[in-house]
């Protein structure tokens, strides 16, 4: 029979390998947001099932490896679209979205405008516009601007204000 400080250095043991397994996970999703991935492979890289990946992920990460790889590439549409010299098109195929739609359905529910909308803001104001609002870039660091203008995850960003006619 295994003493009560096996069995915890046992279940300790395998919690570190579980939280490693899953920052290898978003590692590979954060390197390689732009290539088709899906979380059947994801989950064979590390040798668990995809079932098992999607509960232990959205446990320690609060939303599933999917919804984590989409936030990812609308994030890095939203620094290609200020730029302005991609068209949204071009931007969607950039980060590794194959549907324009389906782009568009996230980055709306994400950022709280549609992209085209975002890059005439943007290209207009010369400010970046974080869950439908300016927020000014010029002369702030960039590491809090990207902080400030990241996009809200899990259909987050507020409804535009409706006039009350």
């Amino acid at each position: 029979m295994c003493r009560p400080e096996w069995r915890r250095a046992r279940v300790q043991a395998q919690r570190l390998e579980d939280l490693g397994r899953l920052r290898r996970v978003r590692d590979r999703i954060d390197r390689e947001y732009a290539q088709p991935l899906n979380v059947e492979a994801l989950a064979r890289d590390v040798h668990i099932s995809a079932g098992h990946l999607s509960r232990q992920f959205r446990a320690a990460y609060g939303e599933s490896p999917y919804a984590y790889l989409m936030t990812r590439r609308i994030e890095r549409a939203t620094a290609l679209l200020r730029r302005g010299d991609l068209s949204v098109t071009e931007v969607c195929f950039a980060v590794g979205c194959a549907s324009l739609g389906a782009f568009t359905t996230r980055f709306t529910e994400l950022v709280g405008m549609p992209p085209g909308i975002f890059r005439r803001r943007a290209a207009a104001g010369g400010s970046a516009y974080a869950q439908g609002a300016a927020v000014k870039v010029e002369g702030m660091p960039a590491c809090v601007a990207k902080r400030v203008a990241r996009p809200v995850r899990n259909r987050e960003a507020p409804a535009a204000a409706q006039p009350l006619a």
